[in-house]
């Protein structure tokens, strides 16, 4: 029996049309009842939203800044953000759609966000930051290379934008990883 291939997954910069579309994604990948189709959500530490249009669009507008998108069949299925801060870049944004989960696409997008920075930045590290309670997510993260550093930022509790913490102990790790 002969199998179908997988379509072609294609990269391109988000546009400002695109905001209201990368807005769904991420709110579907880490917020909701929807986010528990994949793995990678969020609905048990936090309620409310996870990102605004407003805080989209800065992304995609920001000098220095890429909002990267991954399309299967011209469906947004992933996105990125990226953002070059000196000797490394920022990896941050990260969504892929819940259903698509667990079969290998995120390390796609991970491996051709570290690819633009250091071609398009010449960047030597990846810095992100990472809620310390996330462990399955950072084992992720560090089977891919990244390392945990213990420098911890607290949540930024009291400011909806980022959502509405479900604990009082919330904080980000920040996970490195040198780029070859």
């Amino acid at each position: 029996m002969a199998t179908t291939p997988a379509p072609e997954l294609t990269f391109r910069l988000a546009t400002a049309s695109d905001v209201q579309a990368l807005v769904e994604l991420i709110e579907s990948a880490y917020r909701g009842d929807a986010s528990r189709a994949g793995w990678t959500t969020e609905a048990d530490l936090l309620s409310g939203q996870r990102t605004d249009p407003e805080g989209v669009a800065a992304v995609v507008e920001a000098e220095g800044s890429r909002l990267l998108v991954a399309e299967q069949d011209g469906e947004l299925v992933a996105c990125c953000q990226l953002e070059h801060r000196g000797d490394h870049a920022y990896f941050g944004m990260f969504a892929v759609r819940p259903t698509r989960q667990g079969g290998g696409l995120g390390k796609v997008i991970i491996a051709e966000a570290e690819r633009t920075v250091r071609e398009e930045w010449d960047a030597r590290e990846m810095h992100m930051t990472v809620i310390r309670q996330r462990a399955e997510l950072i084992a992720w993260y560090e089977r891919r290379g990244y390392v945990r550093t213990g420098r911890m930022t607290p949540f930024p509790y009291g400011d909806e934008r980022f959502g509405i913490p479900q604990r009082a102990d919330l904080e980000f790790e920040l996970l490195v990883k040198k780029l070859a």
